[in-house]
């Protein structure tokens, strides 16, 4: 993680107050930050301003938070910013779908500033311990690359969002191996973020759609695993 002083946070929330109160926090903690009061606004913003973080609400006029993220993971400078919702909403389909588009944590408000922070700085250090892993496997027919977030299937490049990437990358990681959606959960989302299971086989159906269904089979009542067979 660069210093604080250096990681740019975009707020997106079309209440002034949650806006003010997230800037006084977080330019406190040295983080310097720009914001918008609606979607439409926070994607211009986010091409102009290449935040490290975006925390975004999903009520919004104009265009809500889902679509605004779904736009924003389509930019490929921005593929490896992350994204928190904010939202007064906790609906399961508003989770589900929050994390369909790309999100990587969902928070409800009412926001508790010390939380959000320690939610920020939680993303940076699993993100950390990725950067150590190898940048390339050889797996099949597919060449996973972790630098570009791409896959080259037999000469074809398939670009992943980023969490489907890093599910299909952690199975092919540990061919064989079976592990539950439990186990997908901590090893992706993180112990930190509160993810439904069921974001888990959205996110495998995802993968599947893209690359094809032999590579990552169902184990039924238990998991998934790539599978080498």
């Amino acid at each position: 993680m660069s210093e604080k002083s250096k990681v740019r946070v975009l707020v997106v929330d079309d209440e002034p107050d949650i806006i003010d109160l997230l800037k006084y926090n977080l330019e406190k903690e040295g983080y310097e930050v720009e914001t918008a009061s609606d979607g439409v606004k926070a994607v211009k913003t986010a091409i102009r301003f290449k935040p490290e973080v975006i925390l975004l609400d999903i009520m919004m006029p104009l265009q809500d938070g889902v679509e605004t993220c779904r736009q924003i993971r389509e930019i490929p400078e921005l593929k490896s910013t992350f994204i928190i919702f904010l939202t007064a909403r906790s609906e399961e389909y508003s989770e589900v779908a929050a994390f369909d588009v790309g999100a990587d944590d969902y928070i409800t408000k009412p926001i508790k500033p010390r939380a959000l922070l320690s939610r920020i700085a939680a993303l940076f250090r699993r993100e950390s311990k990725k950067e150590k892993e190898v940048s390339q496997i050889k797996i099949k027919d597919l060449v996973i690359d972790r630098t570009s977030y791409t896959i080259d299937q037999s000469g074809k490049t398939i670009t992943l969002p980023k969490k489907e990437f890093e599910l299909l990358y952690f199975l092919a990681k540990n061919p064989n191996m079976v592990f539950s959606r439990d186990d997908l959960l901590q090893n992706i989302w993180g112990a930190d973020v509160f993810v439904l299971a069921r974001t888990v086989d959205v996110h495998i159906r995802k993968v599947r759609e893209k690359i094809g269904d032999e590579y990552i089979t169902t184990v039924k009542g238990v998991g998934y695993k790539f599978d080498m067979n």
